[in-house]
């Protein structure tokens, strides 16, 4: 049976230091880590997304080698952090900062040569759910708590291992104790439009490419949540494709000397059109 990759192992990473750290606002904890390329830009733009089930337990760091490599390709990574539950985060904070610091980037990218005509949000399971949330943001009504005008657009976004629908990840326990009810502040029985408006499930459609990626042996995030969503999208004519992958649990799909990992530089490359 393959040696699965532990959440203790990847938290142990090596971290790899940004070309730079920039806030986006004034609490601790908005800020992220830009990595860019040696050669002149423009660069395209990714937006990474961490996991944690939203927890101030885990941070951005384990991304940092992931970002370095995307880097070495040529792209700009926008590796953001955001307040999780128990450090400020939750409704609908977690939420604002994650569209805040994504529209950050239209503040410094004449600074940093980014082209945002070319960007994604990729992300890693509850991260994930970011970024699949942020390019269905744009969707959500103007009398929303998390409505923002303006939104960066996206080509497209990747989902590793990512979270579709907050309402039947509680159902179902995924991200244990309870984590979907505490980022929502209670039940879809108590607050049926926030889930509405947090689960990128219920904003559709999204337009777009989407890519969900995903291991067969994934005990935290089930393959069954991810084939439902796509099942649902491609009913509905979207650009959605599912890759699953063999031998592969929760965090293969984030280290970035795996073959997991060098398979979503790939689709990264191609959703650019640079593959």
């Amino acid at each position: 049976m393959t040696k699965l990759i532990t959440v203790e192992e990847v938290l142990a990473l090596d971290k790899a230091m940004p070309d730079h750290v920039l806030s986006y606002g004034t609490h601790p904890e908005q800020f992220a880590h830009l990595y860019l390329p040696m050669e002149r830009g423009p660069y395209p733009t990714v937006i990474l997304l961490h996991g944690g089930c939203w927890r101030s337990s885990v941070s951005l760091d384990y991304f940092g080698q992931a970002a370095r490599n995307l880097s070495k390709l040529g792209l700009a990574v926008w590796n953001l952090e955001y307040r999780r539950i128990e450090n400020g985060g939750g409704w609908p904070t977690t939420f604002l900062d994650v569209a805040s610091g994504t529209d950050y980037l239209q503040n410094i990218a004449s600074i940093y040569n980014l082209d945002l005509s070319r960007t994604l949000a990729l992300g890693h399971s509850a991260g994930g759910h970011l970024a699949h949330w942020l390019a269905a943001r744009k969707n959500l009504p103007p009398t929303s708590e998390l409505y923002q005008p303006n939104p960066l657009g996206f080509l497209g976004f990747i989902s590793l291992a990512g979270i579709p629908d907050l309402e039947l990840a509680l159902r179902d326990n995924i991200c244990s104790n309870q984590a979907p009810k505490e980022l929502i502040g209670g039940t879809p029985e108590e607050f049926p439009e926030r889930y509405a408006q947090a689960s990128p499930a219920r904003l559709a459609p999204i337009g777009g490419q989407q890519i969900f990626i995903q291991g067969t042996q994934d005990d935290t995030v089930q393959l069954i949540h991810i084939e439902d969503y796509v099942k649902k999208a491609k009913a509905r004519g979207e650009d959605i494709r599912l890759i699953t992958l063999q031998n592969t649990g929760h965090f293969e799909l984030v280290v970035s000397t795996t073959p997991q990992w060098q398979i979503v530089e790939e689709k990264v490359m191609q959703l650019f059109g640079m593959g």
